[in-house]
């Protein structure tokens, strides 16, 4: 079908999300090439972008970290993030990747160049910022519906709190640029939203289902579901130990420059280091309500949709942990105030922190065993259909292999919904796949 081809189909006859089928179209247009470089891609871009958004945070609070220094931080947020989830298969799975990494990727990236571009002092590079923006909330609306929700709460909230004049005058912006920004990223996103809610695909997705009613009791239910789940996961806490260790070096002055100028005042200060949980707390629910609505009263477990979220709690754990290590750390210096153990400290979190990481590592050796032996079982029978409908037939049988809760032929219950079993029949162009008939029992 070609990559128009597909974005084509995806508006007409699958889900509306025209960006995800582009950028889809794409990453397979050279074969599997795409999707095995992808990961990697990904993974470099979320950390960088990461590692510079932290320095600008820090920046902002009157801190200058070389990358250096944040550089292990990123990366262990990004090993928790990756393989600390209930289903860390897919997190890099190529269609996951699309719809749940990439928009975060796009959403921190966009920003970084919205802040280079206001401290610009000429106006084409705020220009260009503020189309970016319109154009990339645009994408983002018909890409990914929970990373639509997390980031448009931020965005909107980072608009109201941006406003130069009364009545929400907090002197974080001197200009209307930060708050246009804002507003045309939202702009963007109900735009998106727009055009992917009613395409034909959309339409034809939500006929699927029938409509459900909203139930506070049954979202709540979800949320608590979705966060019982996170919260046990203990290993997620060596995110705000790291920081600890990061917090403790900049406290110490280690590779640290303080800023005297241009820092926020401490009001403003304290109401961005409490907004997080707020927000948090709101665009999880959103992604709840998304999931309640289009999956049904299963659809909290879909653990790879809330990587939109679960990105903006790892990196609140590691910032909350720097500031108390960095507290920590100007406290020792202070004459007259007891000395701290920071290294009795440093040993504890830097211990903790290893700990959360060696967590990570039976389920990892483990999925990789799993996901080479299902490999190799693979490529022996994808030889094996193609060798019989060489031969002519046009009706196959398909051995199931279920790996990550990934749906495959048959993984459904309810034959009529089964939609991966015709989909694997067009792949291999038979009539029909069906399930290898049972051995007599000797």
């Amino acid at each position: 079908m070609g990559v128009l081809g597909v974005t084509y189909d995806f508006y007409l006859t699958q889900n509306g999300r025209i960006t995800n089928a582009l950028l889809s179209g794409v990453v397979y247009s050279h074969g599997m090439l795409g999707p095995q470089v992808l990961s990697t891609v990904l993974i470099v871009a979320l950390g960088l972008g990461l590692g510079f958004l932290a320095r600008e945070a820090l920046c902002a609070l009157g801190m200058r970290a070389p990358l250096a220094v944040l550089a292990p931080a990123v990366m262990v947020v990004e090993a928790l993030l990756f393989l600390g989830g209930t289903r860390n298969y897919q997190m890099l799975w190529a269609p996951a990747a699309i719809s749940h990494i990439l928009p975060s990727v796009l959403g921190i990236w966009v920003l970084l160049g919205a802040i280079r571009a206001g401290r610009s002092p000429r106006r084409r590079p705020r220009w260009a910022a503020l189309v970016g923006a319109l154009v990339t909330g645009f994408a983002i609306g018909t890409l990914s519906e929970p990373f639509l929700a997390v980031s448009g709460l931020t965005a909107a909230t980072a608009a109201l709190l941006t406003l130069p004049q009364p009545p929400l005058a907090l002197r974080l912006a001197r200009t209307w640029y930060p708050f246009s920004w804002s507003t045309l990223y939202c702009v963007g996103l109900v735009a998106g939203l727009a055009v992917l809610y009613t395409s034909p695909g959309a339409a034809w997705r939500r006929a699927q289902r029938p409509p459900r009613e909203f139930s506070a009791r049954r979202l709540a239910r979800d949320w608590v579901h979705i966060w019982d789940t996170i919260l046990s996961q203990w290993a997620y806490l060596g995110a705000a130990a790291v920081g600890v260790l990061l917090g403790l070096g900049l406290g110490l002055g280690l590779g640290v420059t303080l800023i005297r100028r241009g820092t926020l005042p401490p009001p403003a200060t304290r109401l961005l280091l409490i907004l997080p949980v707020p927000v948090l707390i709101l665009s999880s629910l959103a992604v709840a309500h998304g999931l309640r609505m289009g999956y049904g009263g299963n659809g909290w477990t879909y653990a790879r949709t809330w990587t939109s979220f679960l990105i903006p709690y790892l990196a609140t754990l590691t910032l909350y942990g720097a500031l108390l290590g960095h507290w920590a750390g100007r406290r020792a210096q202070t004459p007259g105030k007891p000395r701290l153990p920071q290294a009795a400290a440093a040993l504890l979190a830097g211990t903790f922190t290893l700990a959360a990481l060696a967590a990570l590592i039976p389920a990892a050796q483990q999925l990789t065993t799993q996901t080479v032996t299902r490999a190799a079982r693979w490529d022996a029978q994808d030889s094996r259909i193609r060798e019989q409908v060489g031969g002519g037939a046009s009706s196959v049988t398909y051995e199931a292999m279920p790996i990550g809760s990934l749906a495959e032929p048959y993984f459904s219950r309810h034959e009529g919904k089964d939609w991966v079993a015709p989909c694997a029949a067009k792949y291999y162009r038979v009539q029909q796949i069906h399930k290898p008939k049972p051995k007599p029992k000797p």
